[in-house]
């Protein structure tokens, strides 16, 4: 009985950023899985790669360049829908910061619509305008959704949720946690199963 308990509250972390593509592409393949539940801890990957000293891959000519292939080749081959973004990268504070401030019944559908207009529709989330139709379609108040991003809790939490990752050695998205084992890249997923199934 003790064991099936343990069973049942068993996750993986699944840290990401809606900026990142690689995020996406995870996310895509872990809405196709069945049985396990994906704990998603939002992060500012810009303020991740501050604490680790890293330079993003999209301010390397040839890292960018290659990342661009590389998604696509992913994207290809997972049969998932995916168009580089024009405006990449933009600033995702106020998007992770409304990941966490919007209630729980829509943070699902804000994941997908989020996601899906950076990646699949190639629209510029960091437009005011654009986001606020985003926000009518997941049926969050637009005026409640700015003034919570404002908030300080909500920007402590994510600072917080930044250091924290930080702190586990987490310097990059996606990043999977599992058994306080690290797993990164969106290509590391199946090893994140693995050692969940032990």
């Amino acid at each position: 009985m003790q064991k099936e308990l343990i069973y049942m509250i068993k996750e993986i972390d699944f840290y990401f950023d809606f900026i990142s593509p690689y995020s996406y592409l995870a996310h895509q393949k872990i809405k196709a899985i069945k049985g396990i539940n994906f704990n998603y801890k939002p992060i500012l990957v810009g303020g991740l790669h501050n604490l680790q000293s890293i330079t993003a891959p999209a301010f390397i000519k040839p890292k960018l360049k290659h990342m661009m292939s590389d998604c696509d080749l992913i994207a290809k081959k997972d049969k998932s829908s995916f168009i580089w973004n024009s405006k990449f990268p933009i600033n995702s504070l106020h998007i992770m910061r409304g990941y966490l401030s919007v209630k729980d019944e829509v943070k699902d559908l804000f994941l997908n619509v989020i996601f899906d207009a950076y990646w699949k529709n190639n629209l510029d989330i960091s437009n005011e305008e654009i986001l606020k139709t985003l926000l009518d379609n997941c049926k969050i108040n637009p005026n409640n959704f700015f003034d919570d991003i404002k908030d300080p809790r909500i920007k402590n939490e994510l600072k917080a949720a930044t250091q924290e990752a930080h702190d586990k050695e987490i310097f990059g998205v996606p990043t999977f946690v599992v058994n306080s084992k690290i797993f990164w890249g969106q290509d590391r997923l199946e090893f994140a199963l693995e050692e969940y199934n032990k």
